[in-house]
Order: structure tokens, then C-alpha cells, then sequence
């Protein structure tokens, strides 16, 4: 059997998914007794726990397989990242008195920067679970392309998507949710031995401009990229309710200065641009 945190996000339930349809028992680790029965239905163990309690989280790994880790993301944490290094803790404690047989974690392009940065969180993850008794293996996954998202509405609107990505040319490592679920699904039904990092991105690099051509195809109407200059970021950030917006700064400064990005060789995703858009303006 295979835990699976994150399960009712897109990537845990890609995954999760994903392990159903190869005759896998799942169990799935939810937060919200509400959600429990789609889950069962599809055929799911259920444990309740969160990333606040590790023995809950415990007992939701005990007897398991594989286990898949995908920690909540913080869009906003404090200048030390102590929500993060909190849940973290309580996650390798869990895993330690939990004993699976293998370890699958979320991280990110960019966890390993040197320097700090709001992905940095996830290169803290990697810091705390690179010493378990176990194999593990951190799949560092490019951009999401779903973070476009955000995109729809203002493509629809006004014909103009606003990029903190620049210059608007400049292609980055993206990915879809449903590789990044598929490929997690993929990796813990394998065997290896030790620590290894997979990086993910999807079979092509996008750009800003890249993206707005895919909504102009999809929508049926022109639609362009805007950068936002950088001067205006903080201020926007904390209109929208953010008490600490300089690691999110630095992370887009890192993918616009090119100090974060996949090293070396990297597994290919099957989900294009298009269809990944596609799902997002359904």
C-alpha cells in the first residue's frame, strides 16, 4: 500500500490516480473527513492526519509500502521559514517511527540554490529526509504550468496576461500537475537503493510568450504578455495580503537571472502547453 499526502491537490491526486488505474492500493491521507468518500469510492484506504501531528501522521504511514510527501506549500512564511521547518520535523519523525519501505518527496527546481529564496523551503525538506534509514527520492519538479491559472481571467478580460517571468522570451523548465503526479506515481512503484534527485520538466521550455501564443490558440483572440517591472512587486504583493514578500522576489529573480534551473539531465513530462491550458480555460 502507498500513502499519499496531498491527495486532494492536483499532483497527489494525479498520483494517487495514477497508482488506482496500475492496481495499487492507495491510501489516502486527507485533513477533511468531508473528502473521505470520493476517496473510498475510488477504491482508497483513508487515514486522517496533518502536518502538525506526527504521530497522526504516523500511524496514517504505518504498514505502507511507499509513502509520498508533498509538503503544503507556504506562500508567505516568515523570514526563517518556521511553519516549514515545523511541518518538516513532524514528517521525519513520522517516517522514522513509521518505517516504509520507501520515501518519495516533492521538492522543486531551485532547492538547491544557494542562495535563499521561497523554494528554499523545500531544500530545508530535502536537508531533513537525505538522512532516513530508507531509499528516498526527491523529484524536483519545474514551474508549473498551472500556475497560468491566474492567467484566465485577465486573458479573457483584457486580452493581456502580466508575467513576473522576464524578459518575456526567456524559456524556463515548465511542467504540467499531471506529469509531476504521474512521474511521482511512477517512482515509488520502482526499486533503488539510497538517495537519488529526479528533476521533472514537461517536453518543451515556455515563455511568458509562449504562453500567451497557447491562450491566443485556445481563447480565439489575441492575447498578449505584459511584464510587470520589478519596482512595482512588493507593493503588489502586499496589496494582496502578504506580510513578507522578499522570498517570493528572490525566487523570481532567480528564474529571470537564471541562478535557478535544472544543472544537469532531466526526465520529460508528455503533457504539452496546450493541453495544459486546455484544462485550465475547460
Amino acid at each position: 500500500m502507498y500513502a499519499i499526502t496531498g491527495i486532494t491537490g492536483k499532483v497527489g491526486g494525479a498520483a494517487a490516480k495514477s497508482l488506482v488505474q496500475s492496481g495499487c492500493a492507495v491510501r489516502a491521507v486527507l485533513r477533511d473527513p468531508a473528502k473521505a468518500i470520493y476517496w473510498r469510492e475510488q477504491g482508497c484506504d483513508v487515514a486522517f492526519a496533518n502536518f502538525h501531528s506526527a504521530p497522526a501522521l504516523t500511524q496514517a504511514f504505518q504498514g505502507c509500502k511507499g509513502v509520498f510527501i508533498l509538503l503544503p506549500p507556504i506562500f508567505d512564511p516568515d523570514p526563517l521559514f518556521s511553519q516549514a521547518r515545523a511541518m518538516i520535523a513532524n514528517v521525519r519523525d513520522a517516517i522514522e517511527a513509521a518505517k516504509p519501505a520507501k520515501v518519495v518527496c516533492l521538492s522543486t527546481i531551485g532547492a538547491d540554490a544557494e542562495r535563499v529564496n521561497l523554494l528554499s523551503q523545500l531544500g530545508l525538506m530535502e536537508v531533513a529526509m537525505e538522512s532516513l534509514p530508507m531509499p528516498v527520492t526527491f523529484l524536483r519538479a519545474g514551474w508549473f504550468i498551472d500556475n497560468a491559472a491566474w492567467d484566465v481571467a485577465p486573458a479573457q478580460m483584457t486580452g493581456v496576461i502580466p508575467s513576473f517571468l522576464q524578459p518575456l522570451d526567456r524559456q524556463v523548465p515548465m511542467v504540467s500537475t499531471l506529469d509531476v503526479g504521474r512521474t511521482a506515481a511512477a517512482l515509488l512503484r520502482e526499486n533503488w537503493s539510497g538517495k537519488r534527485v529526479v528533476d521533472l520538466e514537461g517536453p518543451e521550455r515556455v515563455s511568458p510568450n509562449d504562453i500567451a501564443a497557447a491562450f491566443t490558440r485556445l481563447l480565439g483572440k489575441p492575447i498578449t504578455a505584459a511584464a510587470v517591472a520589478r519596482s512595482e512587486w512588493e507593493e503588489l504583493f502586499r496589496a494582496q495580503g502578504m506580510q513578507n514578500p522578499a522570498p517570493r522576489m528572490r525566487m523570481l529573480d532567480g528564474f529571470n537571472e537564471g541562478w535557478i534551473g535544472f544543472q544537469g539531465e532531466t526526465r520529460k513530462g508528455t503533457v504539452r502547453l496546450d493541453e495544459a491550458l486546455k484544462h485550465l480555460t475547460a
